[in-house]
């Protein structure tokens, strides 16, 4: 009890005020120094999805980058934190979770530019990028510029361990022991087992795992839950209403839609904030890893393209849970066994319950395990990155790869609090020397995008197809 109250007085203090500006202060100032080109080329970025870049150097397409970037950001806080941040922060954290993704657009699209941009080739011919050689290659003052690049890799590393590896590993196996008794240790020793046998064989193994799982897991939620706002439509207005009210009212009870939830508008923008960027990772520096080792021709359009992530993360996925939360009735629901209010994995399955009866936990169970599941396997190679920037030896790199698929197991048996602020203030920790590193190299970013606006956006919205590297 003693070490999760410690842990909390930390990931309060790291989620203050001044970290909250931060985050979505850059991407304000992002979005305005880019012109507002990553909104304006919102539809343009996800037609880039699919446009294949194989004659490039990089390790896997365009496609499989994002679908790893997404396999990493798609997870627990897709339906656990938006369940925990409308308790936390009532209805209106969800409107919160939208405006900090708005601005994370402009974010993400940043700190992926620089990943790909600076990126340089490993000893076994593989890319090696993020916001570690950004800093490193980047920032003038080499000090200043080592030190950062030095901290934001030793945060990744740890963060590896919580935000991507026991908090999805605890989550798994809360939601089966909860709906269906299978206990914490069997599940750990599952997900154990998987993650070792995909890992275990790099990047590429990776890319082509989270190019199958990602879609189909986003297609299976997606179906189920807009059928509960269907069903539960006639709620949904209500819903909405109080969402919006909540989030701009000094302090608000949530009446019919969230119960006796009392939120503030400075709490509902911390935990919407905070779970928004616990699920999108927009400022956290993580994605822009997976970024770099896209097979592309301009650092922009591979910014272009990993930016969609926090889109459809957030403003598709998050939205669907807090909408089939809000219209479900399910909200500010007390549990009379602890006289507390239900959150987490439990209130979503409550939420899906009312359309689909006892099979909501099994759709919720399935999504989480496969959300959560991915979610590892991305962050694995975030971690695995980061290490390797700190300590070249190989063998230490395949070693990392065998502890974390262990730890796995350690997560599913840790207790729920522990760990989600744990991995709060790992994030935290990690996002500061990145969005350092982001508004200190922000012309560097600004004249990336204008260049690409310029000689290839225009260009290829009036039906050219432009490579740029070869100027075809």
């Amino acid at each position: 009890m003693e070490l999760s109250k410690i842990l909390a007085d930390v990931n309060d203090f790291v989620w203050g005020p001044v970290m909250l500006a931060l985050l979505v202060g850059t991407g304000v100032f992002l979005t305005v120094r880019l012109k507002f080109l990553p909104w304006r080329n919102l539809w343009y970025a996800i037609g880039m999805i699919f446009h294949s870049k194989s004659k490039h150097e990089g390790d896997i397409s365009p496609f499989q980058s994002l679908m790893t970037a997404l396999s990493a950001t798609v997870g627990t806080g897709n339906i656990v934190g938006v369940a925990t941040a409308m308790v936390l922060g009532g209805p209106g954290a969800l409107v919160w979770m939208w405006i900090s993704a708005a601005f994370g657009l402009s974010t993400k699209y940043g700190e992926s530019v620089l990943a790909v941009k600076y990126r340089e080739t490993n000893s076994v011919g593989e890319m090696a990028g993020g916001p570690m050689y950004a800093m490193r290659k980047g920032i003038g003052n080499k000090f200043i510029g080592r030190t950062l690049a030095g901290l934001f890799a030793l945060f990744v590393v740890l963060s590896s361990f919580g935000i991507g590896n026991m908090t999805q590993a605890n989550s798994i196996a809360a939601a089966l022991f909860t709906s269906y008794e299978i206990p914490t240790w069997a599940t750990g020793g599952l997900i154990t087992i998987f993650a070792l046998s995909v890992l275990i064989r790099g990047i590429r193994s990776i890319g082509k795992v989270s190019s199958v799982i990602v879609p189909a897991m986003a297609a299976f939620y997606f179906l189920a839950a807009m059928l509960v706002i269907i069903a539960n439509f006639s709620a949904v207005p209500a819903g909405v209403m109080e969402m919006f009210r909540m989030a701009f009212s000094f302090e608000s009870v949530a009446g019919g839609v969230g119960g006796s939830i009392v939120a503030s508008m400075l709490t509902s923008m911390r935990w919407g904030v905070a779970r928004g960027v616990f699920s999108n990772e927009a400022g956290l520096g993580s994605a822009p890893i997976a970024a770099a080792a896209a097979r592309t021709d301009h650092a922009s359009r591979q910014g272009y393209v990993n930016m969609t992530g926090t889109f459809f993360d957030t403003m598709i996925v998050c939205m669907l849970t807090g909408l089939v939360i809000a219209s479900s009735g399910m909200l500010g629901t007390v549990d009379p066994s602890t006289g507390k209010l239900v959150s987490g994995a439990q209130l979503t399955i409550m939420a899906f319950s009312t359309v689909f009866g006892e099979y909501g936990k099994l759709i919720v169970s399935v999504s989480l395990c496969l959300f959560a599941f991915s979610t590892i396997l991305g962050w694995e190679y975030y971690g695995e990155k980061a290490l390797e920037y700190l300590v070249k030896n190989r063998a230490v790199l395949m070693s990392y790869r065998v502890v974390f698929s262990l730890i796995t197991f350690i997560g599913a048996t840790t207790t729920l609090e522990v760990v989600w602020n744990f991995s709060d203030t790992m994030n935290g920790l990690m996002a500061i020397p990145n969005l350092i590193c982001l508004l200190w190299l922000s012309n560097d970013i600004a004249r990336e995008c204008f260049e690409y606006q310029r000689e290839v956006v225009e260009k290829e919205k009036l039906g050219e197809r432009v490579d740029y590297q070869t100027n075809a």
